[in-house]
């Protein structure tokens, strides 16, 4: 069985994901799919991409569940991947040792050399993390993207994931959550970030932000609870077309 490393790594990288901003588009989710099939864990395969029972190998996924009744509920979208535990099962369940946790920066990596597709990391892991690639039998799972994160020839505002770089709305965050100076410590801090199900005990390195209350009551946003009634400046055909189009 693998060992985790004796002392807590100095640093531990990670997401913070924010639940109340994720709008579900997919969009980290394919970055992570199209990066990742040429980086460190390449390649990650598919099986009848277009046939009636589609598989392959995700790094990250989003799902979307429904929360609250009639008008108080709400669309959460869900993404999920490997959390960077400190206390990670995978690694210390793989008889091989091709499950590991970096003792430089705490990222949880397979070796594919000393992997035997056994499942074992799989079934371990509660968060549904670790995938099978079929063609190559052997596990893929989240990297962090770290052929970018410590790459010294990309600029360094972008050494970051894939999935961080590419999310349109800024729901997701990268840095180091052992730092409690860092943005995405402090950003925890102020939004009550949550673990997911702490009561496993392995105390993941990824931190979730918890969707905030709706704002439902007219004006509560900051807009006003109703517009004006527009009136036509002028005349011309515009004047003309806003009246018909009001009657």
């Amino acid at each position: 069985m693998t060992s985790l490393p004796e002392t807590p790594p100095p640093k531990q990288l990670g997401l913070v994901i924010d639940l109340d901003t994720c709008v579900g588009c997919q969009a980290c989710v394919v970055a992570c799919k199209e990066w990742n099939t040429g980086g460190h864990p390449a390649p990650l395969t598919d099986q009848e991409p277009y046939g009636t029972e589609p598989r392959g190998a995700w790094l990250n996924r989003v799902h979307g569940y429904e929360v609250g009744e009639g008008a108080a509920s709400r669309m959460v979208h869900f993404p999920r991947s490997c959390l960077h535990c400190a206390d990670a099962a995978c690694v210390t369940v793989c008889p091989t040792g091709a499950s590991y946790k970096r003792a430089e920066d705490g990222i949880v990596l397979v070796d594919e050399g000393l992997c035997i597709g056994c499942g074992l990391c799989a079934w371990a892991c509660p968060y549904g993390a670790r995938e099978l690639d079929d063609d190559q039998g052997v596990m893929k799972k989240c990297t962090l993207c770290i052929d970018r994160i410590h790459n010294e020839n990309l600029a360094p505002d972008e050494r970051e994931p894939a999935c961080v770089a590419t999310c349109p709305v800024g729901a997701r965050h990268f840095g180091d959550l052992a730092d409690p100076g860092a943005a995405v410590s402090q950003l925890v801090a102020a939004r009550g970030g949550l673990d997911l199900m702490p009561e496993m005990g392995y105390r993941p390195t990824n931190k979730y932000l918890p969707p905030r209350p709706r704002r439902t009551d007219a004006g509560s946003t900051g807009a006003p609870a109703a517009l004006e009634p527009a009136e036509p400046q002028g005349g011309g055909f515009l004047a003309w077309l806003d009246r018909l189009l009001s009657d």
